[in-house]
Order: structure tokens, then C-alpha cells, then sequence
């Protein structure tokens, strides 16, 4: 075979060890292997010549592999090359973007050399194929008559426009009950006077029906019905048996008299029944193919128009099933995946609920320590130590929920005029204990002048204090960290910079992907869940920011650069974040009910509210916190939400519809914080909401508050 018979194949991939690899696998199939190292190159290649398969690489910097598919696709004479996806990704969302895009295959890496080759093997005689065909078509189409040629595009015409609304259709949503509903419509009357679409269950069984059916009067009508019932007999059988086969069934001539629905009066669908049914005259049940198994079928049916299906109308009917049934796979995993995320959401917040819960007592033990105070070094290292693990997996807790209200959109900023400064100050504070633990040297480095930005002063505090824990876990003890603002080029920049163990080359671009850690075989002691880059990637975002990872690789340290804009004007005072508990002054001793079903919980807080010169009753579910109610008469409940029974909010409903006087302060104190969970606090009554483990300056400064002020404000 000369040069000049050889079919092309593309292969592109930024690393060139990868593309010789590739290349060597094709070599055997005798073909011209044209390589591409980039998205742009490729581009270049497919504008220069016809390729029978193009091999693409989803991760490319720059110009990604779906970017580059797009750009072919949008070319009329690339629109339909066939492109396989090569990624180490195994995530169906990759696998369904790269079919969205017109893909017709995802290899995963490292690749299989037969397996490849045989793959691409069938495009290259499929193409060598198609052009044999495409060149004898042009010898018959030169020898035909000008008329045969004539209807001949006229009907590639028609069936290239209804192939591209079809695809315009079932592309323009991913929800299922539009896709459903877009292909019943397009399919009637374009391809019969009747249509149905039966989605089966997960054992393959009817489970769903929709029809459509043209009406003289009133246009094309659409029913649901469950399962087939109510379907002529004959038509339920042939689409329960194609269900089962998978293969296609054309019926050219019905029995006279065959309606779609059963001509029974028992039938709840029989008044719907419309008399021109009873001259169906051709059926064709097509199965929903997708990823080896029946999603449904598509029956088409005509009747009064009298058209009889010819060989290119069950050619067209066959590639519109194929295509529905990709779409309705999209909509389907969409659909998982959007219930998948939502369970998610509900096992975080259950799980922050149930960590937290013996979180509290812990705390308030340490705190109690504390307060009893010790001399021995070794008990007070120990309470250190407890109390540094608490504040770790309190940490963790909070960054598992702050990633599901960023996923979900449910983070607002409190925005307002920051000082930088101010930010730096409240980070430090907070990654302090770690840094110090590991014996870490931190340098800090200011402005004179202020500098100010609009954000959110505790959403900035926390991507800074991100950054100096991720510093002081990759650095080993000793280490140095160096943390510096400054404004450059009309921005605030933030660097955090350290001599740990650096970042690969090849880890820089995924550095702020959920869950990416530098080295997993570090001591898991500190290593977190490899998602606070994440978080700082995306607060800095919402900030109207960026951040950069730099590193000179292995054991060459990193800096993480933060870009923010430089706010203009005057600086404004930011408002006191909660004037209740800002307030201040010696407590007196106050009243306070307690009721917790975790009984330590409860104990361990009375301790401690007690030694504060506290009276502190407890009760552990709500009915007996009524009770004790009405005899203690509280100033303050500290009240639990998801209490056995009658839960937290219903406790302070019916506290709310007492007449007592004055009114006691109503506290949530509970394992839920999420937004949901605050907005029912307050409807329920309560005055503030506090997410366990509770900081005990918090509530000392709450309990300060009532004996400053006899006459209290419910915010």
C-alpha cells in the first residue's frame, strides 16, 4: 500500500513520551500517524487533512481536550470525524461531557495496546469504507438522471433538518420529563400520526408511558399512562417483547381496527380514544439503546395520513432512537447526579450534627480543666493536646459544610470595607496552635499604610488561615513561613510562602481540585481532607480574586499568591458583627436551663456555667424542660435542636406561647448550623442559634449581656 492509500489518524497529547507511546501502539496498523502537541496544533492538522479518528487528550493545559473537540465540531468538514477521549478520569460527568460533545468513545489511561488498536482499526476501515462508498455514489450520482438526483438531496436535505432539530431538541435540556415530551413532538407528525415512548424500570419492565397523536382539530395531544396498561393488547405486547430483545420491530400492515388504546370501557384512558385510530395501518417499535442495556422504546405508528414507512424512514426513525436514547441517558445521570449531590448535602449536615454532639462535652471538659487550673506540666500539656484535636476536627467539620453551601450556592458574603491587616490578624490567631505545635518560624509582614478591600472579613480570615495551616502541615518541623500584604498594580497580594516539601510540576495545575494532597504517605495526623485549597480557591473567587500556586518542585517549598481588588475611597467602620454578644461587663449569676438529650453534653456545660457563678438547672428531652420551665422560671435556655420526641423547635414554640414574664432568653445550641437550620431557629423563637462546640466567651459574653441590660432586645 502506497503513501498515498494510507488513512490518517490524529493523536494529540502535550507530552511527548505519551505520543511516542501511541504512535509505536498505531504503527502495526500500517496508516499515517500525524501527531499534535497541543489543542491549536491540532486544530492546524484537522484544517490541513481528512483523519479517519482523531485521539484526544481531556487534560491539556491552555486549550483542553473538550475545548479543542468543540472547535472541530463547530468546523462543517471535521463535524462528524470521529473523536475518541483519552483520561485518566473514571467519573461518569467526564464520560457524559465528552459524548455531549459528539465523542464516540472514553479510554481510560494507561491504555490497552490491543485494545486501542483494534478501536481505532474499525474507524480506519470505516472510513477507507465510507470513502470507497462515497467514491462509487459519485460515479452512480454523475451516471443519474438529473431528477433521480433531485429527490435524492431533497430527501438528505430533509432528513439532515430533522436530524438537526432532532439534535437541537434533545440537547436543549438535560431534565428528563422536556427531553421526554421535546422527542414525543418532534417525532409526531414528522414521523407518524402516532408516537409512544415506554421507559422501563431497573429490571427492565414498562414502568412509563407517554403518547402523542396528531388531532385535526386541536394539533398534537400528549397522555401519561402508567406502564402499557391501557394500551391496545397488541401494541403492549410487541413493546414488552422489544423491551426484552433489544431489537427492532416493523410491522408494515396492521389488523384493521387496531387502536393505540384498548377499545375497552374498563380502560381509564377510553374516552380519550379517538376514532380516526382505528385505521392504523404501520407500526415500528424501536428499544432505547444506551451503554448495553433498554432504556425503553420509541413506537411510531401511521394511520389517517395514510403513509407507509419506506426504507429510509425506519433508517431516520432508527438514528432518532439512537440519539434519543443518548439523551435520555444524560438526562438520566444528570438527574442521579443532582439526587446523589442532594443526599450528600443531607449525610453532611447529619454528620456534622453527629460529630459535634461529642465534640461539646469534650470542649467543655477542657475548658473546665482549665478553669480548675493545674501546676503539673504534663496535665497541662495534656489539656493542650485535647484541646488542639478538638479545634482540628471542629475545623474539619466546618470545611466539610462550608464545601456543600459552596457547591449549592448557599454562602452569601457579608461584605463590607476590610482592612487587610485586620484579616491577617484574626488568620494568625486561628492557625497560631498548629504553627507553634510543629515549632514553626513565622514571619509576618504588613504595610504601613492600610490596606483595604470589600469582602468579608471572616471568609478572608479563613482563606489566609487555609493557607498558613496547609504551610504548616507540608513543612516539616522547624520549618519557616512567611506571610506578607502588599498592594501591587492597583490590588491587594497576599503571599504565603514556605520551605516544606513543595508541590510537583505536575501537580500544580489540579493543586485547588477537591480532595488533591501533595503527598499522601505524610503523617495523616495533620493532613486534613485535601479541601481547603478548594475553599480558598473559590471564597477568593467569590471575592472578585484569584489565587496562584508557585512551587520549584519536590522539597523546594511553595508560595500561594491571593489577588484581590484594591478597595477605592474612604474606608467605612464595619458594623459589630452581634451587638448581644459583643457585650461585655462581670457576669451576675443568671438563671440558665439546659436541655440536651447528650447527657455529657449537658453535664459538662452546667459544670462550667456553674463555676461561673451560675444557677444551672438540666433536663435531657423536652417535655421535662416545659416541666422545669414553669417551676425554675429560666432567664436563659440553652436549647437543643434535635432533641427524642418533641424536637428543639417545639420546645421554644410552646416557651414563646407562655405568658410568663420577662421572657427568657432562647438560645439554640445544636449540631445543625446550616443556613436552613438558623432561619428555622429564629421562626421557631429563638434569639440566637449556636453551633456546637459553643466557645464559652461566646456564652459568657451572652450571660454578661443580661445583667447589663434588665430590659434585653430579642434580635
Amino acid at each position: 500500500m502506497g503513501d498515498a492509500d494510507k488513512i490518517n489518524i490524529l493523536i494529540v497529547d502535550d507530552l511527548p513520551e505519551k505520543l511516542l507511546v501511541l504512535e509505536s501502539i498505531l504503527e502495526e496498523l500500517g496508516e499515517n500517524v500525524v501527531k499534535a502537541g497541543s489543542g491549536p496544533e491540532a486544530l492546524r492538522r484537522v484544517l490541513e487533512n481528512d483523519f479517519a479518528v482523531i485521539l484526544l487528550d481531556v487534560n491539556m493545559p491552555g486549550m483542553d481536550g473538550f475545548e479543542t473537540a468543540g472547535l472541530i465540531r463547530q468546523r462543517r468538514k471535521s463535524a462528524h470525524t470521529p473523536i475518541i477521549f483519552m483520561t485518566a478520569f473514571a467519573d461518569e460527568l467526564h464520560t457524559v461531557q465528552g459524548y455531549a460533545l459528539g465523542a464516540v468513545d472514553c479510554i481510560f489511561t494507561p491504555v490497552v495496546p490491543e485494545i486501542l488498536r483494534t478501536k481505532v482499526g474499525v474507524f480506519v476501515d470505516l472510513y477507507r469504507m465510507t470513502q470507497q462508498v462515497r467514491q462509487q455514489a459519485d460515479e452512480r450520482v454523475a451516471l443519474a438522471r438529473e431528477q433521480a438526483a433531485r429527490a435524492s438531496a431533497e430527501e438528505a436535505t430533509r432528513r439532515s433538518t430533522f436530524l438537526a432539530e432532532a439534535s437541537k431538541v434533545l440537547s436543549s435540556s438535560l431534565d428528563y420529563e422536556t427531553t421526554l415530551r421535546g422527542l414525543l413532538r418532534l417525532s409526531v407528525p414528522q414521523l407518524g400520526d402516532f408516537s409512544a415512548i415506554t421507559l422501563a424500570d431497573e429490571h427492565g419492565r414498562p414502568r412509563q408511558t407517554e403518547l402523542a397523536w396528531t388531532d385535526a382539530s386541536r394539533g398534537t395531544r400528549v397522555l401519561s399512562v402508567s406502564a402499557v396498561e391501557g394500551l391496545d393488547d397488541r401494541l403492549a405486547e410487541a413493546i414488552r417483547r422489544v423491551l426484552e430483545s433489544g431489537r427492532l420491530e416493523f410491522t408494515p400492515e396492521l389488523t384493521p381496527g387496531t387502536p393505540p388504546l384498548a377499545d375497552r370501557e374498563d380502560n381509564p384512558h377510553f374516552a380519550l380514544r379517538d376514532p380516526q385510530w382505528g385505521n392504523l395501518r404501520t407500526l415500528v417499535v424501536l428499544p432505547l439503546l444506551a451503554r448495553g442495556r433498554a432504556l425503553g422504546v420509541l413506537t411510531l405508528a401511521t394511520g389517517p395520513s395514510g403513509r407507509y414507512y419506506s426504507p429510509s424512514d425506519l433508517a431516520l426513525a432508527e438514528d432518532l432512537a439512537g440519539r434519543a436514547a443518548i439523551a435520555l441517558d444524560n438526562a438520566r445521570l444528570y438527574r442521579n447526579v443532582q439526587e446523589a449531590d442532594r443526599h450528600k448535602n443531607e449525610f453532611l449536615s447529619m454528620l456534622a450534627h453527629e460529630l459535634r454532639n461529642p465534640l461539646a462535652p469534650i470542649s467543655n471538659a477542657v475548658h473546665i480543666l482549665r478553669l480548675r487550673g493545674s501546676n503539673e506540666p504534663d496535665i497541662r500539656s495534656i489539656q493542650e493536646m485535647v484541646d488542639r484535636q478538638v479545634q482540628q476536627l471542629v475545623r474539619l467539620v466546618d470545611d466539610l459544610l462550608d464545601l456543600s453551601r459552596i457547591t449549592r450556592g448557599k454562602i452569601r458574603l457579608q461584605s463590607e470595607s476590610v482592612d487587610i491587616a485586620g484579616v491577617v490578624t484574626r488568620a494568625v490567631e486561628t492557625s497560631r496552635p498548629l504553627i507553634d505545635a510543629r515549632n514553626h518560624e513565622l514571619m509576618v509582614l504588613l504595610p504601613s499604610q492600610p490596606l483595604r478591600v470589600r469582602g468579608d472579613a471572616v471568609r478572608l480570615a479563613q482563606v489566609v488561615s487555609n493557607l498558613l495551616n496547609n504551610a504548616a502541615k507540608y513543612t516539616e518541623e522547624g520549618g519557616h513561613i512567611r506571610l506578607s500584604a502588599a498592594s501591587e498594580n492597583g490590588e491587594a497580594v497576599l503571599r504565603v510562602q514556605d520551605n516544606g516539601v513543595g508541590i510537583p510540576p505536575n501537580m500544580l495545575s489540579s493543586i485547588f481540585e477537591l480532595f488533591t494532597q501533595v503527598d499522601r504517605s505524610l503523617d495523616r495526623a495533620q493532613g486534613g481532607l485535601g479541601i481547603g485549597l478548594t475553599l480558598v480557591h473559590t471564597l477568593v473567587e467569590m471575592h472578585g480574586g484569584r489565587v496562584e500556586a508557585f512551587s520549584g518542585g519536590t522539597n523546594q517549598g511553595s508560595e500561594f499568591i491571593v489577588h484581590l481588588p484594591i478597595l477605592l475611597g474612604e474606608p467605612t467602620a464595619a458594623p459589630p458583627l452581634d451587638g448581644v454578644l459583643a457585650a461585655g461587663g462581670d457576669p451576675r449569676r443568671t438563671r440558665v436551663l439546659i436541655v440536651d438529650d447528650n447527657t455529657d453534653g449537658a453535664r459538662s456545660l452546667s459544670m462550667l456555667l456553674e463555676m461561673g457563678g451560675h444557677e444551672v438547672r438540666t433536663c435531657y428531652d423536652g417535655p421535662s424542660g416545659l416541666a422545669e420551665a414553669e417551676l425554675f422560671c429560666p432567664e436563659v435556655v440553652l436549647l437543643d435542636i434535635g432533641l427524642p420526641g418533641m424536637d428543639g423547635f417545639e420546645v421554644a414554640r410552646r416557651l414563646r406561647a407562655r405568658e410568663a414574664s420577662p421572657r427568657p432568653l432562647l438560645v439554640a445550641l445544636t449540631g445543625y448550623g446550616q443556613a436552613d437550620d438558623v432561619r428555622r431557629s429564629r421562626e421557631a423563637g429563638f434569639d440566637h442559634h449556636l453551633v456546637k462546640p459553643a466557645d464559652p466567651a461566646a456564652l459568657t459574653a451572652l450571660l454578661a449581656a443580661i445583667a447589663k441590660s434588665p430590659e434585653r432586645c430579642i434580635v
